[in-house]
């Protein structure tokens, strides 16, 4: 049996490119403004990955005529807002998104590790 066409609809827009992936990662878990999701990517991944201004809004750009992210209406308190900020916040179809690309991913490292490129998995 085939999974529901929804299901399908949401794999055939994987893979991501890293970037994108992280963006939507940054975004799982609460509604961030720009420099916020930046910082996110950069702590989550030990720096590793550094995001510029330009390719942060590029996607974001793209996300959002997507429908995978939305621009919030909810703001922090005035005190703690700067009222040119804009936050994002991540859609149900984009949470589907993500997730079928870390299924894809998934995959991908099962495939890895059955071709014996990792000599133990890594279980941290």
């Amino acid at each position: 049996m085939s999974p529901p066409r929804e299901t399908r609809d949401r794999e055939e827009q994987v893979p991501l490119t890293p970037a994108m992936f992280h963006v939507l990662l940054a975004l799982a878990d609460e509604e961030m403004h720009g420099y916020a999701i930046l910082k996110e990517v950069e702590r989550r991944t030990d720096g590793k990955v550094r995001l510029s201004a330009g390719t942060l809004y590029g996607i974001i750009k793209r996300l959002n005529g997507e429908g995978w992210i939305v621009e919030s209406s909810k703001r922090p308190a005035a005190s703690l807002d700067d009222e040119r900020r804009r936050y994002y916040r991540l859609t149900e179809v984009g949470r589907q998104v993500a997730v079928a690309e870390a299924r894809r991913m998934e995959e991908l490292l099962k495939m890895a590790r059955n071709k014996k490129l990792f000599a133990k998995p890594n279980l941290a």
